[in-house]
């Protein structure tokens, strides 16, 4: 599996639906009873309209990354959907709203954040979105639980571990199972 391919030419990424996209999805929060927080936003992911087959990795505590706050609880959700990616992030900001999500400034602590990882093998690079997201590469907090989902995958021609061993400062826990599915 990789998550390479070509820049997005033609219509707009929002313009028409995707067929049987695979996207990867970061979860995270920091507030509030965050475990709670990421079942609940995976089940609501799950019920989205174009979305199917959401699966979740383990939740993952770390440590904040240029950024301050209590500690994170984190996962990444594989899930195969019809959205387009700007529809799909519509509805994760969605989402976060829902929780309470706001943005007094950047790497503020949150109640929830999900992030548009990867979308098929689009490379999108808006002022709105960025495809891959732009430093996954950077966290283990994504890496990790991307590759309980995918452990094969390759990120521009390196491995998940490979990557993960870049990010070995980065104190992080496996926590409890989520559901199988949402």
């Amino acid at each position: 599996m990789t998550a390479s391919g070509t820049k997005a030419d033609g219509p707009a990424p929002s313009a028409s639906p995707a067929r049987n996209t695979t996207a990867y999805i970061g979860l995270g929060a920091n507030l509030g009873d965050s475990v709670a927080t990421l079942r609940h936003a995976l089940r609501e992911l799950a019920a989205t309209h174009g979305v199917e087959d959401c699966i979740a990795s383990p939740f993952y505590r770390s440590a904040p990354v240029d950024a301050s706050g209590p500690d994170f609880v984190n996962a990444v959700a594989r899930l195969r959907t019809r959205l387009a990616p700007l529809d799909l992030l519509d509805a994760l900001q969605t989402i976060e709203r829902m929780h309470g999500r706001e943005r007094p400034y950047r790497n503020a602590p949150r109640t929830l954040d999900l992030d548009l990882l990867i979308h098929g093998d689009l490379r999108l690079d808006t002022p709105r979105l960025t495809l891959p997201h732009p430093r996954m590469r950077e966290r283990a907090f994504v890496l990790l639980p991307l590759r309980d989902l995918a452990p094969g995958m390759m990120l521009d021609n390196e491995t998940l571990d490979e990557l993960l061993a870049r990010c070995g400062d980065q104190a992080i826990q496996r926590l409890a199972e989520p559901p199988a599915r949402g």
